[in-house]
Parts: C-alpha cells; structure tokens; sequence
C-alpha cells in the first residue's frame, strides 16, 4: 500500500474525526469542502463526495462514502469523485462502505442524511453560482415520491405534468399547493406536508400561506380554484407517462464475478464466504443492486480500477440509473451483502478497526501529513435504561397442562427452569388509566406443549385486554432488565413443577432435581443493580464458584453466603436479599472468600479450584429498524436509516432490533393479518440475524401496538406522544400534527378503483371557474366613473375555465349518450334553483374565431341542449354579468335544519374574546355568525363551507380564531 498512498488527497486532512456528515465538492477536478450552510444543495451539474461519520456504542466510528454525481455532470468529473471516493477511504484506513449516488435515484440512506429531502438546483460550478439576492423567486412544480425518504423532483410548470397517480408540490411566493393525485399513496402525501413545511421555513420564512387540493375531492373550493387559475385554468388531466426515472430494476439472483484487470470474469460454484480471496476484488451482481468487494490485502491502484470496472458492467448491462453500486472492503460487509451469499459463518470477525488506519497514519506522518484516530475507546458508564413505574399490580402464573395456574404471592419471583409463566404486570400510567405489561417466560428445560400453551393464554390474554399490552416472549437467561426490575427479588431454580415436566423426566428415566427447601443448592448471584440482579441455581459444587460473584449455599437447614472478593456490594446485599426469600427467618452464615469453614465446603461437594476470570459483557451495539416483506417466499428486510419516530407509519409493521431486545412494531391501520402474525414476523427476523450478526436465538422478542408504546421502546427515539395518540392515516395525523387541527381521524378515503374522473374533473372546472370570476371582480373598485379596463390575464383565464367546463360537460354529455337508454338513473334530490345558462358572451369577454369559439357549458357544440343529471353545484349568472359565481344547494347542517341558532358578534365569538360569549356549542363557533360575517371571516359562504373536510374547516377556523 506505501507506494499508492503517496498520491493521497491533502483536502482529506483531518476528515472522519468526529461524528456528523462531511462533504466535498468537485471543483477543477479537486475535492473542495463545502461550508455546513450548503448541506443538502446539490447542483446538478457538479460532483460531490459525502462521509457520514456515525459513532458506534462500542466507541469506534463507522465510515460511509457516497460520490454523487449530477445529470448534468461531465464524465471526467464523475470519474474524479470516484476516484477521490477511493482515496478518502484509504485516508480513512481502509473500512469505509463507499455508494455511488445517481441523481434522481439516491439511495435510502443517503437521502435519510438530509430529512425532509434534498433540493435539486440547476447550474454548477463551471456556469457559475447566483447569490441568493441576486435570485428572484421562481414558481417551481416538484414531483414528490417516497414513504419514509423523499425524492423531490423539479417538472416542468404544466397542466399536463399533472396525474392522478402522484403527489405534486407547487411553490408559488404566495403559497404552496400540494395536489394529492387521487390514486395517491397515503404515505407519500404525509411526507409531502413534511417537504411543504421545509420549503415555507427555508424559502418563505414561514409566512407564506399552505394548500391542499384533493384530485378526487367532489367540492368547488377557493384553494382548488386558486391552484387551477395558476395553470390557466383548469382541463382533464391525463394518466400517468411512464418515465425512465418509474423504472424499478428487477432483483435477480446474485452472481459472482471475479475482477482481474479490468476483466469482469464468472465465479462458479456455491457463494459461500471461503470463495472470496483477500487479495482480490469480486462483483456481486444482484440485478437491482451492484456489490464490489474489496480483498484488505488488495493494493489502491486495484481499489481505484474496481469501481470503474463496476460501471462500466452496470453499462454494458444496460441496467436502469437507479441501480446501486456498493463497494465494501473485506470484514466490513453489510448484513444486506451478506444475505446473498449461501453461507455465511456468524462468528467470522472483523479486522481490528485500527489496524487499516495506522498503516496510513504511519505513511502520511512520514510525508508530514497529521491523522488523528478517530476511534478512540470511550469508557461507557453503565446506564440505568428506563423501567416500568413502580406501585404496579404483579400477576404470576404457571402453566400446568392446558390451565395456568397461580402462584402464591410468597413465591412470587421463584421461577423453576422445567416450568413456563405467564406475567402480568398493571402500571399506573400518565394519559390512560393503565398499562399493562404482559410476558410468557419459557424455562430452558420446559416442555414444548407448554411452551406453547403459554404463547397461546397469554395472546389470549392479551386480545381480552384489546391488544393494550406490550407481548413479550422472554427465555430463561435473556431476561431484559424491564423484567427483572418488577421482581425484587428473582430467582431461577433448576427442576419444575408443572405436569408437563414431571411427565417428561419420568418417561425419560431422569432424575428430579427440582429444587426444595432442604435440598443442596448453589445459587449465583450476578448483576449490580435492580434491572439486572440475577440470582440461577447451578451446579452444588465447586467448580462453579468465581470471585467475582456471590454465591448462596443451601444444605439441609443451613444457609451460608459466600462473598468473592472482587463481589460488588450491590451483590452482597442481593444474596442476603435472596437467603431471607428462599429460606426465612433462618439466618445465614456469612463466608468471605479465603475465609470458608469445613462446613461451607462439605455442603458442595468438597474444596475444589475455581476461575476468578470475569464474564465479559454482552456486545452491545447501535438499534436499527427496519421494514420487512417476502420475497419468493423468502423473507427479506430493509432498513430505515437514521430512523426517528416519524418513521414508525400506521399503515406497516416494523422489526426495531436492539441487540438485547427484538420489538414488533404494529400500526393501527395495519393489515388485520399481519396484526395476527407479529410473532411470526420477529421470529423469521431472528432467525435471519442470528445467521447474518450472531444475535442470539432466544433475545426477547416483544410485540408492541400503536399508541401503547412502553418506555423502554421510545428511548430509542426522540419521543412526541402527540404522534403517537394522533387518530387517522398517515397523512391524517400529518395534518392533524402540522396544523394543529383536532379532526386528524376525519375520513380522507383514497380511490378504490372507481372511475370518479367526470365528478372530479367537473368539480374543478367549476372551482377554477369561480376563482377566475370571483378574483377579476374582488380587485374591482366600489364606485368608478368609468368601467375598469380588464386585465388581458384574468380575461384569458375565465376563457379557459369555461371552455375547460364546457370539454368537461360535453364529454360527460357524449358518455351519457353513449351508455344504455335501459338503465335507470339513480335517484338525485330534485334542484332548488332554476336554469341560468350563461351566453357565449358573458362567458368569453374576448373576440375568438370559429375554430376557437367557446360554447356554453350548457349546450353541446352543435346547439342542442345538453340533457343534464341533476347536480349538486350549478353555476349562476350574475345580475349585472361581469362576472359569475358558483351557489352551492346542499342539506342544511343537522344542528341548522332544526332552527337557526341565535346570532352573535365575530368578536365575542373568538376564542380570544375579551367579552366572549357563553352557553354556546364552542366547538360550532361559527355557525353562530351572521352570513355577511361568516362570508367576511370565512372567505365562503355557509353552505360551500360545510361541503369541506372537517380537517379543513377546522383550519380555516383556526386562522380566525374560531377554533
């Protein structure tokens, strides 16, 4: 490696040495730091090398490198940011993941580095960079994809870029407008609001105004008037055109290849670990996603030559842009890389993290060149991780044949490893009266049929409590500290109690060394505080003793404790603790080790040798999360990197993995059958870890619901209870949690299928009609002395609104004609207003040909009358014909048609009110206005107002002080 390292990067200096994101901008083919106050711009003409910086709890950092290359970047500069890429892991000692990023088509995770989303920007470097004074606000349309990481895409400003299949962003000075295509995904519409809410901080100091226009909402609205006038007015929008960037590579089994100088050859045989070489470099191809692998004995040159190599297959291949490229350097794979490969031992180990690293830091401190270790040990102080509040109910029973039987209160907290439990704890709790915290624990000698009759009576148990319980399955030495803490104390003895066990060992011909209180035990005592005290019966001899321990022993009626000399006090205290509990009022013996009589060591067996080697700690290592799904009956997960409590969507289910603990993760709005199978999903999980990262077989496995999350599962998160009790899907509950409405749970339903493009589109052709009209006639003064000159743009947009209407309704009237003259029409309310057809001139104020006339919305192109259903919304022509608007007839409200409430002020109505009124429906405040007021306030009329979502009453009452 000395002879490649000499070409190493000076701009790298001191990179990786504390936690965070560091980027590098390609300029003049130079890798250029990027001021913090540009992370997340990314022009699309330029290059940029990104290192993610994450600081693992065992104190080592881990590395991730992503090169980004622009659509409009040169390939030399690409190429450079691959190369540099390289160099920045070797600075790093060699153990980076490095990614190639494509715009457009960013990984996960690094998108996850820049929440919401990035900003795409045109321009570069070489055509140079505006000042933000020197920009002027420019009206921007963005496609906006993703459930949990956001792509934003900046389309053309067009009607036609419209569909009804994806959710839009429009950003205008004034507002932003999110067009919810019908056949939207509910998720992607929660994230867009996030995006809405960055842009109106970022670009708008937060002072601009917000929209949301439903494709499929039947309602003429002011906002959905407001949007279509933006476009010209409204028209049909078109189905959705599949574009290079919809393109989702297919998976495909993985395949091998060998690089040797440039030359991409096949591997045969088994994927298997022991095929890989470690002065060699190899390609992965898994369809979708592209590995290299990189031998740690492989020279830079090699490393450099590898990515190239790598691109230049996905190319020859012809595969879509989004295709990842991953590289990963040898001991530092991926469990996602790991997965591929048919075997994979779990117990293969990493090369120590310094030992790439001081290679490089010897040779650059020979040219001069300083390097800091990055991954100095950090000394972790035990943490006291969250317990259940103390004061609680505690409920044990065994499990005997197919009942559960209880366990008498003074034996609570003895638990026989031949036997399986069920535990219910009741807690007091801050917002519900209680919580429950509900386990079936499994000894290690139990017998399957209760192993599974415990799972079964606790499910049940748990569905009579309606599913409030936190679930857990907890085996016998994987207790987490949450269980061990509601036992003051607990004890695990060996033999059992239940039938089950009993008939076990007599079938077997075994002895019953079921513990008793005259019987010779040896019990351990380990741990240091309440959530981890443990006292396990073992072996009665000597052999077991260690000296970091405490040890209880047991013979007949006496009792001696026996204290090793590196033994905390904590330990000492838990094994009086535990003598008094198996054994009380007898007193017991205290024996400090080098100290022990004849009689402590008759009672086990005679004095033998023992260790005084201390049990080292369980690895500990950072939670993930992750999605899950099957593919080709296989199952398969996903992480979601950087994960926050934003992430956890009522409508999934997701696996949270903290190395101690497995949790279930259940929404709301889940599917009932996946609701059924949450253990099912956390074991397929387990077992694929334990394979992949040697997570131990029998962790605790938890199922948690939404909305009765304990609180060692949000420690993990930075925790909102707002968000959790929010009611609704997810884009309800983005609603509810962003604008503070209190009707998050109000049915937003998406599209089932049913064709509603006539109603939909006819609905916003009236609601772009009326805002045309309504805002030329808004602007014009009281009194004139002479007619206001009209503006050729507000001209122009009631022309195309009513034209837009008049294509709509001629194309429903040629539907109609179209179907069966047979079929009965489905009854309507019969209309309370009369015809008011506008004539082609009132609707079109300007001069137009024959080609381009436009008809009235009324008549078909040809003049005969349009035979209409009977609608709900019907235009009206205004007396003095400048303008029209739309009078909406619907039911009055049920609190309205049983008499009209009495009438108040605007003033007294305000929350605010300094003489507010009283012995009034608070939560109706503005059906207590006069119509002038509540037209004056409101911006619409009574009537149109009640035809809006309650979410969207509840805003519009909130900006006035109603709500």
């Amino acid at each position: 490696m000395s002879g490649s390292v000499k070409g190493l990067e000076p701009a790298f200096q001191g990179a990786g040495q504390k936690a965070g994101t560091e980027i590098w901008r390609i300029e003049n083919f130079q890798p250029v730091p990027l001021p913090k106050s540009d992370h997340g711009k990314f022009y699309s003409g330029d290059s940029y090398i990104v290192l993610q910086i994450t600081a693992g709890k065992g104190g080592a950092y881990l590395y991730d490198i992503h090169f980004w290359i622009g659509k409009d970047t040169s390939q030399d500069e690409a190429g450079t940011a691959a190369i540099k890429t390289v160099e920045l892991d070797a600075t790093l000692g060699g153990r980076a993941v490095q990614h190639r990023e494509i715009q457009g088509h960013e990984s996960d995770k690094f998108l996850s580095y820049f929440k919401p989303c990035i900003i795409p920007l045109e321009g570069g470097v070489a055509t140079g960079f505006k000042k933000p004074e020197e920009e002027e606000f420019e009206t921007r349309l963005y496609i906006c994809k993703g459930k949990r990481v956001v792509r934003l895409k900046q389309v053309p400003f067009a009607r036609s870029t419209l569909n009804h299949d994806d959710v839009f962003i429009l950003d205008t000075k004034d507002k932003i407008y999110q067009f919810n295509g019908e056949n939207s995904n509910i998720q992607e519409r929660a994230k867009a609001l996030e995006v809405i809410q960055f842009l109106k901080d970022k670009y708008h100091e937060g002072k601009c105004g917000v929209a949301i226009i439903d494709d499929g909402n039947l309602q003429a609205e002011p906002d959905s008037g407001e949007f279509w006038v933006l476009f010209g007015g409204f028209a049909p929008i078109g189905k959705k055109v599949t574009t290079e960037d919809d393109i989702v590579p297919e998976r495909t089994p993985a395949k091998l290849f060998s690089i040797t100088n440039g030359q991409v050859n096949p591997v045969d045989g088994e994927l298997s670990k022991s095929i890989l070489e470690n002065n060699r470099c190899y390609l992965l191809d898994c369809g979708a996603e592209v590995f290299v692998w990189v031998g740690r004995l492989t020279q830079l040159d090699e490393k450099k030559a590898a990515i190239q190599t790598s691109e230049e297959f996905v190319g020859s291949q012809k595969r879509p842009k989004s295709t990842h490229i991953t590289q990963l350097i040898q001991g530092n794979e991926t469990n996602s890389f790991k997965a591929k490969f048919d075997s994979w031992p779990s117990g293969s180990s990493a090369p120590a993290p310094e030992e790439g690293r001081g290679k490089v830091a010897a040779l650059l401190k020979q040219q001069g060149v300083g390097i800091k270790a990055a991954s100095k040990t950090v000394t972790v102080n035990e943490e006291v991780p969250p317990l259940l509040e103390g004061g609680g109910k505690l409920e044990v029973w065994r499990i005997n044949g197919s009942a559960k039987t209880p366990v008498p209160k003074d034996d609570v907290g003895k638990f026989y490893s031949g036997d399986c439990y069920i535990v219910l704890y009741t807690y007091p709790s801050n917002d519900k009266k209680e919580d429950y915290y509900l386990c079936w624990w499994i000894g290690k000698d139990s017998v399957e049929e209760d192993q599974k009759m415990a799972s079964r009576l606790a499910t049940t148990m748990c569905n009579s409590l309606k599913g409030r319980p936190v679930l857990g399955r907890i085996f016998q030495g994987k207790e987490p500290p949450q269980f061990v803490a509601i036992f003051q104390p607990m004890v695990v003895l060996k033999g059992g109690l239940s039938s089950g066990y009993k008939n076990y060992i007599s079938d077997k011909g075994l002895n019953d060394e079921t513990y008793t209180a005259d019987s010779v035990a040896l019990i351990r005592i380990s741990g240091t505080s309440e959530h981890n005290n443990k006292a396990v019966q073992v072996d009665a001899v000597a052999t077991s003793l260690n000296s970091n321990e405490c040890f209880l022993a047991q013979s007949g009626s006496s009792m001696f404790t026996w204290h090793g000399n590196q033994s905390t006090y904590e330990q000492q205290q838990l094994a009086s603790k535990i003598a008094e509990f198996l054994k009380p009022g007898v007193a017991a013996k205290h024996t400090k080790e080098g100290t022990e009589s004849s009689a402590f060591w008759f009672a086990i067996g005679g004095k033998q040798s023992y260790t005084s080697k201390k049990v080292a700690p369980e690895a500990v290592r950072d939670p993930h999360l992750f999605t899950y799904s099957i593919n080709k009956g296989k199952f398969e997960v996903e992480e979601v990197y950087n994960f926050s409590q934003d992430d956890l969507l009522t409508e999934d289910v997701l696996v949270l993995d903290t190395r101690a603990e497995v949790f279930v993760w259940v929404g709301q709005s889940t599917d009932p059958n996946e609701k059924q199978n949450a253990f099912e999903i956390g074991q397929k999980y387990i077992e694929m870890a334990t394979c992949l990262e040697g997570l131990s077989s029998n962790a605790p496995l938890y199922k948690v619901t939404e909305g009765n999350e304990p609180c060692f599962f949000t420690t993990y998160f930075s925790w909102d209870p707002a968000k959790a009790i929010a009611l609704g899907n997810s884009f309800q509950k983005k609603v509810t949690l962003l604008f503070g409405t209190g009707q998050g749970a109000e049915n937003h339903p998406r599209s089932n299928g049913t064709n509603r493009t006539g109603p939909t589109q006819r609905a916003s052709a009236l609601a772009a009609l009326n805002s045309a009209f309504s805002s030329s006639s808004a602007s014009k003064p009281v009194a004139t002395s002479r007619p206001a000159a009209r503006s050729p743009r507000s001209s122009s947009q009631r022309a195309a609104a009513v034209a837009a209407l008049s294509s709509v309704l001629t194309a429903e009237n040629k539907q109609s004609t179209d179907t069966s003259p047979t079929r009965s029409p489905t009854p309507r309310s019969p209309a309370r207003s009369s015809k008011s057809p506008l004539t082609q001139r009132e609707a079109s104020p300007t001069a137009v040909n024959e080609n381009e006339k436009t008809y009235s919305p009324f008549e078909d192109p040809k003049g005969s009358p349009v035979v209409k259903e009977t609608e709900v919304v019907k235009p009206v022509a205004v007396a003095n014909g400048e303008g029209c608007e739309l009078k909406t007839q619907q039911e009055q409200d049920d609190n309205n048609s049983e008499g009209s409430p009495t009438i108040f002020s605007y003033e007294r109505l305000k929350v605010k009110s300094a003489n507010p009124v009283t012995g009034i429906d608070f939560k109706r405040r503005e059906a207590y206005l006069s119509d002038g007021e509540f037209e004056a306030v409101l911006g619409m009329k009574k009537e149109a107002f009640y035809k809006i979502p309650k979410w969207k009453q509840d805003m519009q009452k909130k900006k006035a002080d109603l709500f």
